[in-house]
């Protein structure tokens, strides 16, 4: 019995396109555990974000009633230097005349 050469040739693209889902889904898989570690590391950065903005807020108010805290939270840059504890945004006091 002779093979006939398009049986041989569907049988090579059919390979070939198995071959290929084969590489499409690991490449799938692959990315999408890259994606997921990805998101679990962004996650953990706005974790430690939100509880450092939260603890350097907490020092700025407990400046206000004790200064001592200040030359910390100016080397940090948290406050500036020369700053009292008033709000950044409490206009100054007009000069006396």
């Amino acid at each position: 019995m002779n093979k006939s050469p398009l049986t041989t040739g569907l049988l090579a693209v059919l390979a070939i396109v198995a071959l290929w889902s084969v590489w499409l889904c690991w490449n799938y898989i692959s990315s999408a555990r890259e994606l997921r570690n990805l998101q679990a590391q962004v996650n953990m950065i706005n974790f430690r974000q939100a509880a450092l903005t939260s603890l350097a807020n907490d020092a700025l108010e407990y400046s206000k009633h004790n200064s001592a805290i200040d030359p910390i939270l100016e080397t940090f840059n948290i406050k500036q230097k020369g700053l009292s504890s008033a709000l950044p945004n409490t206009p100054a006091k007009p000069a006396a005349k």
